[in-house]
């Protein structure tokens, strides 16, 4: 588990969703589409940035998390029941389709590091993720595997430097808003790998960790704003690279299947050696990501169902075992088209996000659980904003799917 008191909140909501889904996606989208979704990627930075402020807010005045409030946000019990299992089941699925992209880009990352390939290679990875949280033994490598992630980062942002792009066509990507012809599924995919809905369950609890209640609670909302914006301003840089980077160097039209494939956009920084370091990068993030997010599940359940949060319990155990069997079966069944699963698995947190942040912004628009720090004006209109594109774009890509 990446702990906060070694790292900012901020940077483990950046830490969490710079994993391989959003290797995958980004990469898809720049092949795709070349600068054409930048301003996706822009929205979903500014979104993060807005919605993860409000959590953050809510754990430092309240000291509780999101789950928690939720719990004691409703007076009557049918709706209160409504709620707690409407967000259960939305952060159980929502979890097991991000777990599926984990398990399924670490299992790219062992694929193209060993040459061979198969479901044994997902079942190992399950395996893994779940020894690491049974015994706690993860933290003796998550710096190594951490280190790895942000190395990568820093080599995609090189190579986007080195590949010379046209700063106009950057410029217009980023604020000319377009939707080229089936671009809905990897746009989709770029909000729902970026706005991750589990972070605004772990940033409310992280946030208690890093400022405690003797910190004044204005000083610790200042320290946390800036904290979220610098730290999501990076993940977004580095998002923004990797699209970058994608479109120069496959506009030859080479189809975005395998590690192996993603990794040509490494080579001009670092050669023949691209495609080793891009699959252990690959391999530490989906392993990284594939420990954080069942973790993150069984912490939204507990508080949202009033379980203590301990680790050892059975049912805490439970809830992130069952998202890890859940993520390792789709990995396995959607084992022939990996990148398709990987891109399948960050839509579907799309489609969940406007769920989880229509509950947080009524929770943080209440004046009995946050006094003056609830919701102005201005946070509301830009979180509603955020929640109505999302739903907008959700209901479009269903009618899409099921209509004539």
């Amino acid at each position: 588990m990446i702990r906060s008191k070694r790292f900012g909140p901020g940077l483990l909501v950046t830490a969490a969703f710079i994993g391989p889904g959003t290797v995958t996606t980004a990469t898809t989208a720049g092949a795709k589409f070349g600068l054409a979704l930048l301003w996706v990627v822009l929205f979903s930075i500014l979104a993060t940035i807005i919605l993860q402020e409000m959590s953050a807010r809510l754990g430092l005045v309240t000291r509780r998390g999101l789950g928690e409030a939720l719990r004691g946000a409703f007076a009557n019990r049918f709706l209160r029941a409504a709620t707690i299992g409407l967000i259960v089941g939305a952060i159980a699925f929502g979890n097991a389709a991000f777990q599926t992209g984990n398990i399924t880009g670490a299992t790219m990352g062992l694929s193209a590091l060993t040459g061979l390939s198969g479901p044994g290679w997902a079942v190992i990875v399950g395996l893994a993720a779940a020894a690491f949280l049974w015994t706690g033994t993860y933290q003796t490598i998550e710096r190594l595997l951490i280190a790895l992630v942000a190395l990568m980062s820093v080599v995609f942002v090189l190579t986007a430097c080195l590949s010379r792009p046209s700063v106009r066509a950057i410029a217009e990507g980023l604020l000319l808003p377009t939707m080229p012809v089936g671009s809905l599924t990897p746009l989709i995919a770029l909000i729902g790998t970026t706005v991750v809905p589990y972070n605004l369950f772990l940033h409310a609890s992280s946030v208690r960790e890093k400022w405690s209640e003797a910190v004044p609670v204005e000083r610790a909302l200042r320290e946390s704003r800036w904290d979220t914006v610098i730290a999501v301003a990076l993940g977004g840089l580095v998002t923004m690279a990797i699209v970058v980077t994608a479109a120069a160097f496959f506009r030859r039209g080479t189809a975005v299947d395998s590690a192996s494939t993603m990794a040509l956009q490494l080579e001009p920084a670092l050669g023949r050696w691209a495609g080793w370091f891009f699959a252990a990068g690959l391999l530490s993030a989906g392993l990284t990501s594939a420990v954080t997010a069942p973790l993150a599940a069984a912490y939204a359940t507990a508080g949202a169902m009033g379980w203590p949060m301990d680790l050892r319990s059975r049912r805490f155990r439970a809830v992130w075992l069952a998202v890890i069997i859940a993520g390792t079966a789709f990995a396995i069944a959607l084992g022939k088209t990996p990148v398709a699963a990987i891109l399948f698995a960050q839509a579907a947190n799309g489609l969940i996000l406007p769920v989880v942040a229509v509950f947080l912004l009524i929770v943080v628009n209440r004046r009995s659980i946050l006094g003056a720090y609830a919701n102005g004006f201005l946070a509301n209109a830009l979180g509603g904003a955020v929640i109505l594109f999302a739903a907008a774009l959700g209901f479009y890509r269903i009618g899409t799917t099921i209509g004539p």
